[in-house]
């Protein structure tokens, strides 16, 4: 309970304290500027702007360090054929799912799959797709595959609750376990998964959208639903991007958004390789946005280079609001840089760095590198969180202190800033959402009677006496409107999700 206060004390603190304090300094540096100032002003913001379009061109291109796939080409539209090959793109296939298990079956990693805008659900609607080879996944493509833009010709896999009976025990994109080999000393192949738009909210149980009824967790008429229901059952769990089993390989993910997930938005562990994640929206996804683990036991056989994303909103993992709930979560045998990223309204933590090795293994504890720079936070419950030494709560560490942290835990930490009110990024938000999240509130009630009739029967039967306990959340976890998710690409010139 204590840490359930502390979690809306701290979001509530950070709504009615920052702001005034801003606006305050705003009036004082207002006061003092003179025209002189002015013009030095104008010129460095149009060398910023100039700055930061160059970082929004960068930001849509890999950093190279992965070569991309060139194999055969494939066409999937839901125009196709059921019964086409879909090595035309006059003659698509109509399902990814056939066509993944042509490239299986004839060996062909390297394939590239592209895929017309619409709603794709998996072989016979299942809610998943699986994949057994190195491939790229590439949506967005127009009808007649002339033309490419994935916010224009948008590619989804959009599950309902039609779904619910058949892909539970898979991710979204679920990866099989033919992408791993233990014996692997280097990556087998390249993995990427390239405009692809992937909303649970429609398949996700949620309280109703009541607002007069505060076990609905619905703060206004305004919400499309109440609360998440965390309860399992009859909430299914599954990620949105999941794997079988280790990835020995290199993967890319680029241009998608990840939105509404129930349970991770990305969860794998990467047995050896570069993982480079670019230009994805997350928004809305409960436990954490990502996660991904190392597989090598030297922790030097993997890396993450997660840049230019956008992460928002990630959701504790039940409505007591008490753990989890991270946007990036840096895990243990594996390096990663982030940088030029936008972290927002994380439940718990916009990066978390709670698990490290010890005993034996502290040896390759100490060779790993975490490296945060050059990234944009606001209204998080936590910027960073760390073990404390001490023991006890976690170590919440605010983005202006994380200079003041030791270079083994942070070796390059410079860039890092708050957003202030007004920032274009902060008015792409959803302002109902927003307020609702600033203002989240925890009520928790309990009643015990130790002489009631219940009570006292199993009192005198040698049983437990039993009370009950009342938690109610002014919000959790509820669904994230679609489109608005969308016009968080381009928020910010240079950091998150840029155009693709």
């Amino acid at each position: 309970m204590t840490k359930r206060l502390f979690i809306a004390t701290a979001i509530l603190l950070a709504c009615s304290v920052a702001a005034p304090a801003q606006m305050l300094r705003n009036l004082v540096n207002s006061a003092k500027t003179t025209a002189t100032h002015q013009q030095n002003k104008q010129q460095q913001s149009q060398q910023s702007s100039q700055s930061a379009a160059q970082k929004s061109a960068s930001s849509q291109k890999s950093d190279g360090a992965v070569k991309e796939n060139n194999g055969p080409v494939y066409y999937v539209s839901n125009a196709g054929s059921a019964r086409a090959a879909g090595t035309s793109a006059d003659a698509p296939a109509k399902d990814i799912q056939k066509i993944l298990n042509n490239i299986r079956d004839n060996q062909q990693d390297g394939a590239i799959i592209r895929i017309a805008e619409g709603n794709y659900l998996g072989y016979m609607n299942v809610g998943y797709i699986e994949i057994s080879n190195w491939v790229t996944l590439e949506g967005g493509w127009n009808t007649s595959f002339t033309e490419r833009d994935p916010l224009k010709y948008v590619t989804k896999m959009e599950p309902t609750q039609d779904q619910l009976g058949s892909n539970g025990s898979r991710g979204v994109i679920h990866t099989m376990r033919t992408l791993d080999d233990v014996t692997a000393k280097k990556p087998k192949g390249t993995l990427i998964i390239d405009g692809i738009f992937i909303n649970l909210g429609y398949e996700n149980i949620y309280m109703p959208n009541d607002p007069s009824d505060p076990r609905n967790g619905c703060p206004s008429d305004k919400f499309e639903t109440g609360r998440l229901v965390d309860a399992i059952p009859p909430q299914v769990q599954h990620q949105i991007f999941f794997s079988d089993g280790w990835i020995a390989g290199n993967v890319i993910i680029r241009n998608c958004l990840i939105l509404n997930g129930v349970y991770f938005g990305l969860q794998f562990g990467s047995r050896c390789g570069e993982v480079e994640i670019y230009n994805n929206v997350f928004v809305g996804n409960r436990m954490g946005a990502v996660r991904i683990t190392g597989g090598d036991k030297n922790g030097e056989a993997s890396h993450v280079n997660f840049h230019h994303n956008t992460v928002a909103f990630s959701w504790c993992r039940d409505k007591e609001q008490g753990d989890m709930g991270y946007g990036y979560e840096c895990m243990t045998y594996i390096n990663c840089d982030l940088h030029h990223n936008i972290f927002a309204c994380n439940n718990y933590a916009a990066i978390s760095r709670t698990h490290v090795l010890s005993g034996p293994d502290k040896v390759i504890e100490a060779k790993r590198k975490t490296n945060i720079y050059d990234n944009a936070f606001f209204l998080n419950a936590a910027d960073l969180q760390l073990p404390n030494s001490g023991g006890g709560k976690w170590l919440n560490v605010k983005v202006e202190n994380f200079e003041d942290l030791d270079e083994s835990i942070l070796p390059k930490v410079e860039g890092n800033f708050e957003l202030k009110q007004g920032d274009p990024f902060v008015e792409a938000l959803d302002k109902d959402y927003l307020e609702a999240f600033a203002n989240l509130k925890i009520v928790t009630s309990s009643s015990f009677d130790r002489n009631s009739a219940a009570n006292q029967f199993r009192s005198a039967m040698g049983m437990n006496m039993q009370g009950t306990e009342t938690i109610r959340p002014s919000m959790y976890g509820n669904r994230y409107n679609y489109d608005k998710a969308l016009l968080l690409f381009g928020a910010k010139e240079g950091y998150g999700a840029q155009k693709p």
